[in-house]
Order: C-alpha cells, then sequence, then structure tokens
C-alpha cells in the first residue's frame, strides 16, 4: 500500500498523564486489561493504541498514511489554572516521539486556557522549540466561543506565531443528550458549529487571514447551516455587527477534516470550503473514528496528492521521502 495520506486528526496520551489535568471535568482515565477506561465508563478502546506510538504507527502503514499529527484526547485539555505543569509535560513528551518518529509524526500540543499571557507565552515557547505544528484548543469554555475571551487572544497569538490550530469538541454533556451517545452524536457537532459560526460571524477570521484552523468532524453541522447564517447576516444588525464580509465568503478561510462518515455530507463541506483547505482526517484511536480512511477518501472523489498537499500546509510539515510499509 502506498502511504501518501497525511492525517490531522489523531489522539496521543502517555500512561503517565492518564490522570488528567487539575480541574478536568471527567474521571481519569485507567487502563484495565488492556481496555481504556475514562473513570467508570469504557471507551472501546486498546489502550496502547491512545499511548504506544509503536501502535500508533502500525496503524499508520495499515491505512496509507504518511504523516499523523497527534492530539491530545478533548478530556486532556487543561481548563485550570493549576495544570500548567500538565500542559508542559505532554508537551515535552509529545516533542520527543515526533523527534523520534523519523518524520512520521506531527504535534498539536495542549496550551493554558485560563489566562491570555500565559498562553501567549506557552504558544511562543512551542513556536521557538520548533518541533510542534501547533496546538488543539476546545470550541467553547466557560460559556464563551472563539470570538471573546481567552480562546479568542489564544487564536490571536497562534497566528503571530504561525502554529496551527486544531479545534476538537469536549463532548460536554447535556440532560437531554444523557442516552443513546448524543452527546458525542448531536453535542460534538453542534460545539464545532458554534466554534465555526463564532469566528466566521465573530470577525475572528478576517482579523486572523494567516491563522491556519482546522475544525474537525467536518465542522459538525455549520455546513448544514451556512445559509441561515447567511440569510441572517443580510437581515439582522446585530448578526453582522462584527463581521464585514459575508459569512459564506469568510468560511473558505477554514480548514475542515474529513471526517464526516458520510459521502454526501463531505460533498456539502466541499461545496461550501476551499478545496484546499480540506484535510484528510482520522479521529483514532477513538471509537467514531473514520474506519479505512483511504477508501472513504477514494469514494468521495477526492484527490489523495491535494489532501497530501494541504496537509503539509496546514502542520508545515513534508511527509518522508520514503516510507517503507
Amino acid at each position: 500500500m502506498t502511504a501518501d495520506l497525511v492525517d490531522v486528526h489523531a489522539h496521543w496520551l502517555p500512561t503517565d498523564l492518564f490522570g488528567l489535568p487539575p480541574g478536568s471535568p471527567f474521571g481519569a482515565m485507567r487502563d484495565q486489561d488492556g481496555e481504556l477506561f475514562l473513570g467508570d465508563l469504557p471507551l472501546s478502546i486498546r489502550t496502547e493504541a491512545m499511548s504506544d506510538t509503536g501502535a500508533i504507527i502500525a496503524d499508520m502503514n495499515a491505512n496509507g498514511i504518511a504523516l499523523r499529527a497527534l492530539s491530545p484526547p478533548p478530556f486532556a485539555f487543561a481548563v485550570d489554572s493549576a495544570a500548567e505543569d500538565y500542559i508542559n509535560t505532554y508537551n515535552d513528551a509529545l516533542a520527543k516521539v515526533i523527534a523520534q518518529s523519523f518524520g512520521r509524526l506531527s504535534g498539536l500540543g495542549l496550551v493554558r486556557l485560563d489566562d491570555p499571557a500565559a498562553a501567549d507565552h506557552q504558544i511562543a515557547d512551542i513556536a521557538a522549540a520548533g518541533t510542534l505544528a501547533g496546538i488543539a484548543i476546545p470550541p467553547v469554555l466557560r460559556g464563551a466561543s472563539l470570538d471573546t475571551g481567552v480562546l479568542r487572544a489564544v487564536l490571536q497569538s497562534a497566528a503571530k506565531h504561525r502554529l496551527a490550530v486544531l479545534v476538537h469538541p469536549m463532548q460536554l454533556p447535556r440532560p437531554e443528550w444523557s442516552s443513546h451517545y448524543l452527546s458525542n452524536l448531536i453535542g460534538n457537532p453542534v460545539e464545532s458549529a458554534t466554534a465555526v459560526a463564532s469566528s466566521v460571524l465573530g470577525g475572528v477570521l478576517e482579523e486572523l487571514p494567516d491563522l491556519r484552523i482546522c475544525f474537525v468532524h467536518g465542522g459538525g453541522c455549520a455546513p448544514a447551516l451556512l445559509g441561515r447564517w447567511e440569510h441572517a447576516w443580510r437581515a439582522r444588525p446585530d448578526v453582522r455587527a462584527n463581521s464585514s464580509r459575508n459569512p459564506r465568503e469568510v468560511f473558505k478561510a477554514a480548514y475542515f477534516d474529513t471526517v464526516t462518515h458520510d459521502v454526501q455530507t463531505l460533498d456539502l463541506l466541499r461545496s461550501h470550503a476551499d478545496e484546499r483547505r480540506i484535510l484528510c482526517g482520522t479521529d483514532y484511536p477513538f471509537d467514531m473514528a473514520q474506519p479505512d480512511v483511504a477508501s472513504f477518501v477514494d469514494r468521495c472523489g477526492l484527490d489523495r496528492a491535494s489532501l497530501l498537499r494541504n496537509g503539509e500546509t496546514f502542520l508545515g510539515a513534508k511527509i518522508p521521502a520514503s516510507v517503507t510499509l
């Protein structure tokens, strides 16, 4: 199999950080007979798939992936002010496995989410070290999204230091989503759409034209809502108060991954997005990962060479000259 895909959406967490950062709303991760649990919740993931880079690269080889960007699982996002040590430990560990991967792995690290100045300092350090491609952040935080507060400040800092940003939902619970895995099946797409809307209508993408920002899961339900946003932007002054350009035009400034599980859904995304900003993603190793990603992108009619170039541009990296599978 030819390895010619760049996967921008995959997760990794070393076993010594399974305790999760201070202030995490979830119970600690733990291994039980080789299976991974979040508190008492089974994750349907082999522990090695999350923590062992050998297993990660074996999966890449089996799926034709030449380069994979690792980022923290969303329940490892550090939302508390006491999490700085956890963040630094994770980023150092991620940088180490990238350096030892012979060019097969890239990384999107953690950043402070409680203090803009502290976040800017960390982002500057990441950029200066030159090993990580960027950072991963949640789409919503303490009742706000990307257009206000610390999240907007983080995006400003990432743009200034030319780091990529991956926006990944945290699967926040709500009572009406307590069954049927709806906190994931509905909650995650809604979280992502909230972040896309806030960045488009809030003027973030206009303010930061050089920002490389990717919304995972195909942007959630944002592509299906874009026409509604455009109508409201034309009809209501409060909707266009912070943006000067049509949402349909601004939407093309963002990157989106292919994790949609549906050819028609990806077709809708492609009809709205810039083809140069469609990225291959898998969501490895979660149960909602896109299986057989190479076959999926082929069925969707995506050009692998274009996906490769897009992934390299987003990550600021090149795939290895030759990958032996």
